[in-house]
């Protein structure tokens, strides 16, 4: 009660004819960040729902906690810390500096670009955020980081309208920038481990050797070299179950990656491109965590039902094929949603015409 009097109290300063109007965008950025706005649309095609992009982009940062977690657990444990909590720990201290230069680098350029067009601040930077850490090897300098979040917020999102208009996944043209800018920061045997140690994740491995030195075992519950927040597909599968049971994410695209992913891995398994299991590709890499986490954001990705089946599976299925085609590039998941992302509105033209034109039939036939 006392908060909300005080934020009552000083709300004058910040609206129209305060002294301090200008920054009416980032009041109201903080305010609607503690409260539910008590404002409804008054014009206009509109839904009513107890659900706001707040609490649907929570829900997302809850679902990416246990990926986190573990992820920085494995951070300790490959650089040969015993115990869980010294293990955790170290990881912790090593994670925490990337998510905080990423989120103060992001939304400083959002709280920026709303003051200037005077709109209000949406939320979906509270998952880009997150995730531009989790899909970046631990050992990434920070103003890599820092450059990396301000390209794919002012490129990736804001030349396009800001939040809901933006064509690619943010997060993941972050780590593309990273990627193809700095490319011996973000590849390579020795940017996985804190500690100096070197060596190569299981993708290389399967890629050069096929066959990697971890059990299928360590590969799912997490305990391999890799990004932050990618290497435990348990971890990910938690978060992707409350995903599907609050119905944030479309079930159909998750499912479709993951059967594209096996049905390409299968193909090249059975015409001998490949000597190991086709399901070693949804435990090793970012598979998984792009399938849960990238593919299915309401935004970039396919609008129609069936195009979230096309979309889904063309994801799933593009990675396989970058990652037994190209050994040069063993991870495949990031380059495959990107060019999904630029596919999906061509689907849903796609899929809604010969709707039309099916109905058009069956009206003819009825006629």
């Amino acid at each position: 009660m006392g908060l909300r009097q005080f934020v009552d109290k000083i709300k004058p300063t910040f609206s129209e004819g305060g002294k301090l109007s200008f920054l009416h965008s980032t009041f109201e950025g903080f305010e609607t960040f503690l409260y539910v706005p008590n404002t409804t649309t008054q014009r206009g095609a509109h839904v009513r729902d107890c659900n706001d992009i707040k609490r649907v982009m929570i829900m997302v940062v809850l679902a990416l906690v246990p990926a986190m977690l573990v992820g920085m657990y494995n951070v300790g444990y490959q650089a040969g810390i015993e115990g869980i909590l010294p293990a955790f720990w170290f990881g912790f201290l090593k994670a925490l500096p990337t998510i905080i230069v990423s989120y103060v680098t992001g939304l400083a350029i959002e709280f920026a670009f709303a003051q200037k067009r005077k709109h209000e601040i949406n939320e979906g930077f509270l998952v880009t955020g997150l995730l531009i850490p989790l899909v970046m090897p631990v050992t990434v300098p920070l103003w890599i980081v820092a450059l990396s979040t301000a390209f794919a917020v002012i490129i990736g999102k804001e030349v396009f309208g800001g939040t809901g208009m933006n064509v690619f996944n943010p997060a993941l043209l972050a780590r593309a920038f990273a990627f193809f800018a700095y490319t011996p920061q973000m590849s390579g045997e020795a940017v996985w481990y804190a500690d100096g140690k070197t060596g190569a994740t299981a993708l290389e491995q399967l890629a050069t050797t096929g066959d990697m030195q971890w059990s299928v075992m360590d590969a799912f519950l997490g305990l391999i070299p890799g990004s932050l927040g990618e290497t435990s597909t348990a971890a990910i599968l938690l978060g992707a179950a409350l995903l599907l049971f609050t119905g944030v994410a479309s079930w159909r695209i998750m499912l479709s990656v993951f059967v594209g992913g096996l049905a390409f891995g299968y193909l090249f398994d059975a015409v001998g491109v490949t000597d190991y299991p086709a399901y070693y590709h949804l435990l090793v890499g970012g598979f998984a965590f792009g399938a849960v986490f990238m593919a299915t954001d309401p935004v970039t990705s396919a609008q129609t039902n069936c195009g979230k089946w096309i979309y889904g599976f063309m994801v799933g299925a593009l990675a396989v094929l970058i990652r037994v085609v190209n050994p040069a590039y063993p991870e495949g998941m990031m380059l495959s949603i990107l060019f999904m992302n630029a596919l999906a509105p061509l689907i849903d033209y796609f899929v809604v015409e010969r709707n039309i034109a099916r109905r058009k039939k069956l009206i003819k036939n009825v006629k």
